[in-house]
């Protein structure tokens, strides 16, 4: 009988992978769920759009405060079972929203939830790079990013949609029901993982802040941060944006929703064609297009023409851009740091989606929705800014990788910069 060779290929585990995209999906969908019914959750609370608005942001503090504390005191668990523990406090915390009687339990719920999808994100986060040889993990993340993707496209929409026809509060039980399913369908189908280091892998266990690799982790959590606060400052209002400023009808909502989604599908696929060939480029040319549609926006909101197509071209450019962040980090990580550095990229994701909810609640209240769009494109191009700062450094410094610790070399040093990622082998060699 021949053994396999060592360096032969695994099979790319399609169902497990699939299966994190489908809880990704529902879980991303109830995130953002009061993004499309905020005016009706608002009439039947009794209290105000920017307080809806805050649901966001406490649901995403919970998340931004609870995830490293909780990824490091469940460290040593399974990653398969402790995430189907999660999925059944994430159903608990939904079922509990759908039968909230007042807002002040409501904000209860989504603190229980905030802690569920913290937990999850660190493991899912990682969950990937665990299932995959370090080559395949770009092609991995894709395929769990597209979960994300498809909430933006459906999730919320549809959501939104049911929400306006049956309630809020349906929306919300019809979650907590697809999170029951979830869990049966990652305990049958989610292949395990062994997400301890061993010095049978070559990585030695140091802490994270002397690991070579970890300001690279940093920097890709900074740039997350700047960018998501700047697009949720405007998204977390989207829904009043186009009732009271570009003019469209209530039931108009659940559709532009589902047209932005759609876009943000082609930005997902763009990213991974344009972004692994192009990875400077791609992300600068992303964050523009997010610039530029939303300046738009804001100069132009009562022609619904420009409107629609504006809202189209946001979806494309931001769309690809959290797959791209997500891929970079798990190249700049080296293995001993994955799972940290997931768990810091969620909280890096959740700071931002709940300081962006926040301030744009504030500005709401205080200046009105036509300022939002100026303060996103604002921030986005501060963004580019520490691009290319950050672009600039790693020129002047390239440095070298230690001699035989290739694994343990930083990627920026390996790929080039920590924030744009790695340069595909074919080009490498061309």
């Amino acid at each position: 009988m021949t053994s396999p060779q060592p360096g032969a290929e695994r099979p790319f585990p399609w169902i497990g992978l699939l299966t994190l995209a489908a809880a990704i999906f529902v879980l991303v969908t109830s995130e953002f769920l009061p993004t499309g019914l905020l005016p009706d959750m608002a009439a039947d609370l009794r209290v105000s759009p920017s307080q809806v608005g805050l649901l966001v942001t406490i649901f995403a503090a919970t998340v931004a405060l609870s995830t490293a504390p909780l990824a490091a005191l469940t460290h040593r668990y399974s990653r398969k079972w402790l995430l189907i523990g999660v999925l059944g406090v994430f159903a608990l915390a939904n079922l509990l929203a759908a039968i909230a009687p007042s807002y002040e339990l409501l904000i209860g719920a989504r603190v229980l939830g905030g802690l569920a999808h913290g937990l999850f994100w660190a493991i899912a986060g990682a969950y990937a790079g665990h299932l995959v040889p370090r080559h395949q993990i770009a092609r991995a993340v894709a395929v769990t990013s597209a979960g994300g993707t498809t909430a933006f496209v459906l999730g919320v929409p549809v959501g939104t949609a049911i929400g306006q026809a049956l309630g809020w509060r349906a929306a919300f039980g019809i979650i907590a029901a697809s999170v029951v399913l979830l869990a049966l369908l990652v305990l049958r189908f989610l292949p395990p993982v062994d997400h301890r280091v061993t010095l049978a892998t070559g990585e030695i266990p140091v802490p994270a802040r002397r690991d070579p690799t970890f300001p690279g982790v940093l920097l890709v959590c900074l740039l997350v941060v700047i960018i998501v606060m700047g697009h949720n400052v405007f998204y977390t209002y989207i829904a009043p944006f186009i009732i009271d400023e570009a003019g469209f009808p209530r039931d108009s909502v659940s559709v532009m929703l589902f047209l932005y989604g759609g876009a943000g599908a082609i930005g997902l696929v763009l990213a991974g064609v344009v972004g692994s060939r192009f990875p400077r480029a791609g992300l600068y040319g992303m964050l523009a297009g997010v610039a530029l549609s939303v300046a738009v926006l804001a100069a132009a909101p009562g022609i619904p023409v420009i409107v629609v197509v504006a809202i189209v071209v946001w979806g494309v450019a931001f769309g690809g851009i959290p797959a791209l962040l997500q891929t970079r980090l798990l190249h700049v990580a080296s293995p001993r740091v994955r799972d940290l550095g997931a768990a810091l990229l969620t909280t890096s994701f959740n700071i931002a989606i709940g300081g962006g909810a926040l301030i744009g609640g504030l500005l709401l209240d205080g200046a009105g929705l036509l300022v939002l769009p100026v303060v996103e494109a604002s921030v986005i191009v501060l963004a580019i800014l520490v691009l290319v700062i950050a672009d600039a450094r790693s020129r002047r410094e390239p440095g070298a990788a230690p001699a035989g610790d290739q694994s343990d070399a930083p990627r920026e040093l390996e790929f080039g910069s920590p924030l744009t990622g790695p340069i595909p082998t074919a080009d490498r060699d061309a």
